[in-house]
């Protein structure tokens, strides 16, 4: 199969902001390569099987270099891989799409470039900023505020609107070359965010706006300068005043008021799996939350199929199958399909599942489990047979799991009460090989309010990631002041060993159970 590699512009973020035939290039990928500010969440629109790549790069922090990317592109490619380099924003708007073009030309790969929504377009129409009107801009000028000596002023200064990229980092200096040829009292707009429930504006002119800007880093931001941005009260959401102004009822603005989040403005770090859909974040930011996603597992394949494969050649000798996650069952039904096998095959079997999320995903293959404990830890499930005078003595239970181990404790309660357990491989749950640099720039810039674990692994590759990137000492001082939020006991366990520390646990070991945890812990 011939190779191709689509320059996919992401656009400011989510799946609403993306165009059609960039999400059906992204459902079908084989390869992404992706820049760092692009939205994870675009990722998991990716097959399982894909292989996820951030390549991004961000300011004063290590990041892969660009001729390491342009090689990259062309050896997928040359391999016969579809592969989607996916770009935030537009990839033709400072995407750096050109260099990866012309590797790809060079060595006659085939190549497309597929449009994004620009932050340059939509950050203005998103803070109610029309970049055009007919009396106060006939045109407008994007720009990037790296290299600000390169840019010839005086004439930019005349143009009536202009729009700048990565621009906050030189505001001083690109507010004192404008002075030179604009007004001090010439309006001009930041919009952090654009696009994102956390997005944020600050409005002022070319003299006041620093004064009125929060300390720290404002990047992402777009920045607006001209008198189109005065339009901004005026065509953004209301508040109370204007809206009395207009002689509407107040009781649009009890709506409004309404909409505004309990959680508005709380940022928290999520840690998960690198190729698994979050309805955990769904959750977060549906209560105001702005979320930022860390893989903290890496799934793989067991290092052998041997000892599954021959467990479903004989399935039939076995009374109980035992699954106590989705990866567990996604790993064992893959493995069955394989086999030339379905769901009938389990026809002469009962199947035990811990946890809502599992039988959630076992039902997507037609299967209602037998039992499910009240308690959503496997630790439940003995109890569970025993209490529903499920016999165990002599039983053949079938438990696929991680091949890394853990659970030891439910096999050995299982087998205490006389069940046969044949514990066997059918994943793998490894450590990500680098940290994500959105996350890892959270944690160093002291930006979170929360860190959620899921699971005892999260925790512990959660601390070997940052132990790669700075001693232990220093980064524990980075989330002094965060709250530490855990699923349950034995990842409460793992935390207060490698963290010190619990502020949280959920009271319903589920996802759910946590968020609901979480956001009565940062409401106090």
């Amino acid at each position: 199969m011939k190779g191709k590699v689509f320059i996919v512009g992401a656009g400011i973020g989510g799946v609403d902001f993306l165009t059609v035939r960039a999400r059906d290039l992204i459902s079908t990928a084989e390869i992404i390569i992706s820049d760092a500010l692009v939205d994870r969440t675009l990722l998991e629109l990716a097959p399982e099987n894909c292989d996820r790549i951030i390549a991004g790069k961000r300011g004063g922090q290590e990041s892969i270099k660009q001729a390491e990317i342009n090689q990259m592109l062309v050896k997928y490619c040359l391999q016969g891989k579809q592969v989607v380099r996916l770009k935030s924003g537009d990839p033709w708007i400072f995407g750096r799409s050109l260099p990866e073009i012309l590797a790809l030309q060079a060595a006659n790969c085939e190549w497309e470039v597929v449009a994004g929504i620009s932050s340059a377009i939509a950050a203005p129409m998103l803070a109610g900023i029309p970049l055009t009107e007919v009396e106060a801009s006939s045109c407008f000028a994007v720009m990037t505020g790296h290299d600000l000596d390169r840019l010839p002023w005086e004439a930019i200064a005349q143009i009536p609107t202009l729009v700048i990229l990565m621009g906050t980092n030189n505001l001083a200096k690109l507010l004192e070359k404008l002075q030179g040829g604009k007004s001090a009292d010439t309006p001009i707009a930041i919009v952090r965010w654009c696009g994102r429930p956390e997005q944020q504006v600050w409005t002022g002119t070319l003299t006041d706006i620093q004064a009125k800007l929060p300390e720290g880093s404002l990047s992402p931001s777009v920045i607006i300068i001209g008198e189109v941005v005065k339009f901004h009260e005026q065509l953004s959401r209301p508040d109370r005043k204007s809206l009395e102004n207009l002689g509407l009822s107040v009781d649009l603005q009890v709506d409004l008021e309404k909409e505004k989040l309990p959680l508005q403005g709380k940022r928290i770090l999520v840690t998960r799996a690198a190729t698994q859909a979050s309805q955990f974040t769904d959750l977060l930011i549906a209560q105001g939350f702005e979320v930022i996603e860390m893989p903290t597992l890496a799934i793989a394949p067991p290092t052998s199929w041997e000892m599954l494969d021959q467990a479903i050649a004989d399935l039939a000798n076995y009374d109980w199958l035992i699954l106590t996650s989705a990866n567990a069952v996604d790993s064992f039904f893959r493995r069955l399909q394989n086999a030339s096998q379905d769901s009938r095959a389990l026809h002469s079997l009962k199947v035990a599942v811990v946890g809502r999320k599992t039988a959630e995903v076992l039902a997507n293959y037609g299967i209602t489990p037998d039992l499910v404990p009240t308690d959503f830890i496997a630790e439940a499930l003995v109890d569970a047979f025993l209490d529903g005078n499920h016999v165990l003595t002599d039983k053949k239970l079938l438990f696929p799991r991680v091949q890394s181990g853990g659970r030891e404790i439910l096999v050995e309660q299982l087998q205490q009460h006389g069940a046969i357990v044949d514990a066997v491989p059918a994943y793998e749950s490894g450590c990500p090989e680098a940290i994500d640099p959105v996350a890892l720039a959270a944690i160093q810039n002291q930006q979170l309010d929360a860190i959620a674990f899921a699971s005892s692994k999260t925790v512990k590759h959660f601390c070997q990631l940052l132990d790669r990137v700075t001693t232990k000492e220093t980064w524990q001082k980075w989330i002094v002041n965060v709250k530490i939020a855990s699923i349950g006991p034995q990842t409460s366990k793992t935390c207060d060993q490698l963290l010190g520390r619990v502020d949280c646990e959920a009271v319903e070991y589920t996802l759910d159970g946590l968020a609901a945890a979480i956001s009565k812990s940062c409401l106090n």
